[in-house]
């Protein structure tokens, strides 16, 4: 179903019963890629799935983006689901778009899930998402598909799961050009590892030991500034954790979810 928040709409998928529970995809992906945890998680929460702004079949406007434009979306989104507070699960640019969120909106989030994801990037990532960027703005998102497949997964999965591979291929491929450059102009700039300390919610920092986008060094930085957050390494995982290694994936999340 579409909802309307912040001026646009969003695709959501809500799935169960019980503490609502929001998932957030990352660049280049949808809501659909949470499809596998979704099925796991709804027996025991309400997950919402969120197609992000210039994703999946969520409206992609004209960019440039901003992080704090993003969060606004979720925020809104929640305003219209009547719901006060809620658990977080994002990955990358989703776990950029949660931490945003609790340092802007303390109290609104109640748990953090943060995968495969960055809390500052810095200046010398700035020439990849510039050229990212003109790439897409002048052949469309094409030549992506295969170095970014190539990044996200370890070739041995590549070599073992094509299916899986092939369908987040779709996904990049189908991203709306403009709803991509929108979002990756957020995330070139999102710098908020100084404010992490302000959070003082249950935190879990997934990595994956294979993650050449958002190296383990990156995982720890954020693990390190949030008080008593917990940091799980996958082994054999690239940057979609979830997709390469679930059960390790869902195991992580799962016992924290029930610690917590």
């Amino acid at each position: 179903m579409h909802i309307e928040a912040n001026g646009i709409r969003l695709h959501v998928t809500i799935r169960g019963d019980g503490p609502p529970l929001l998932l957030s995809h990352s660049l280049g992906c949808d809501s659909h890629m949470w499809d596998a945890q979704i099925d796991r998680l709804a027996t025991r929460f309400r997950v919402i799935a969120v197609d992000t702004r210039g994703h999946g079949a969520s409206d992609a406007p004209p960019g440039p983006y901003t992080m704090a434009q993003l969060a606004d979306d979720f925020d809104a989104l929640l305003d219209a689901l009547h719901i006060d507070t809620c658990r977080w699960m994002g990955l990358s640019m989703g776990g950029m778009i949660g931490m945003t969120h609790a340092v802007t909106r303390p109290g609104r989030l109640s748990h953090l899930i943060l995968c495969n994801t960055s809390a500052r990037l810095g200046p010398a990532a700035q020439p990849i998402w510039a050229q990212r960027i003109a790439t897409v703005e002048q052949h469309g998102m094409a030549p992506l598909v295969a170095p970014t497949l190539e990044r996200w997964f370890t070739a041995p999965f590549r070599a073992e799961a094509p299916e899986v591979v092939a369908r987040i291929g779709e996904a990049v491929a189908a991203t709306p050009p403009q709803g991509y450059v929108g979002c990756c102009h957020a995330i070139a700039a999102i710098d908020v590892l100084d404010a992490l300390p302000a959070v003082k919610v249950p935190t879990l920092v997934i990595a994956g030991d294979h993650d050449v986008g958002t190296p383990l060094e990156m995982s720890r930085a954020i693990q390190q500034a949030i008080p008593g957050a917990q940091l799980a390494c996958l082994p054999q995982a690239a940057h979609l954790s979830n997709l390469e290694r679930p059960r390790h994936f869902d195991l992580a999340v799962e016992m924290f979810l029930a610690s917590t």
